[in-house]
């Protein structure tokens, strides 16, 4: 059965995104990915809603590309389960390029919180949202549907957690309205353990086409 904002994801969600293995071999050039500024957080300049009025809810349909013209990502995505221990499973890390989106929770454009979760790096350098770190509220991600629909979503705030307190609820919680989190890793980087946190973006439907 199908469950939206299944809160009962953990911290654990994202691990096995965040082992930073291109920095660990000694990336360099790019360094490391960008990470929000304290003005792209929940409660600060605009507060964590643009004020950009919600669209409804669209019927549920699965989804198949993502687009965030910012940062310029345009990659695929891949349907995304719970692995035994009860994380989110992970695109595979060779595909650099390629996102995942958790099957048993919203649709992008349902009501309810939709999850998508890609990898920041892989071995071979920055990986599909490694510049998700530098996105600002207002910011445009579209999702591109199966029904032949692209959800349209604003961000709303930009955030970054550590991984040893991160807000469950808030992250993965139901929502009463289209919404749509995005996640990868960031807060910094440690040689040995990786990055030490993960980012967020926080956004909700506000148009459709």
């Amino acid at each position: 059965m199908r469950k939206t904002g299944d809160a009962a994801i953990a911290t654990v969600t994202v691990v096995a995104l965040c082992a930073g293995a291109w920095l660990l071999s000694g990336g360099s050039g790019t360094g490391a990915p960008p990470q929000p500024s304290p003005a792209q957080a929940a409660g600060t300049g605009a507060g964590r809603d643009t004020g950009t009025s919600a669209s409804p809810a669209l019927p549920p349909s699965p989804p198949d590309r993502v687009r965030i013209p910012a940062i310029g990502v345009d990659a695929p995505l891949t349907g995304l389960g719970l692995t035994h221990s009860g994380s989110l499973d992970v695109p595979p890390p060779q595909k650099k390029n390629l996102a995942g989106w958790y099957e048993a929770g919203a649709t992008p454009g349902e009501r309810g919180t939709a999850i998508v979760a890609g990898h920041v790096d892989n071995a071979e350098g920055p990986a599909v949202f490694y510049r998700l770190g530098a996105l600002d509220k207002g910011d445009a991600i579209e999702v591109v549907r199966r029904d032949g629909g692209v959800a349209v979503f604003t961000v709303d705030a930009v955030e970054v957690y550590a991984a040893t307190d991160f807000p469950d609820e808030k992250v993965y919680g139901t929502a009463a309205r289209p919404e749509l989190r995005v996640i990868t890793c960031g807060g910094g980087y440690r040689k040995g353990t990786g990055y030490q946190g993960n980012v967020v973006v926080f956004a909700h439907l506000t148009g459709s086409r």
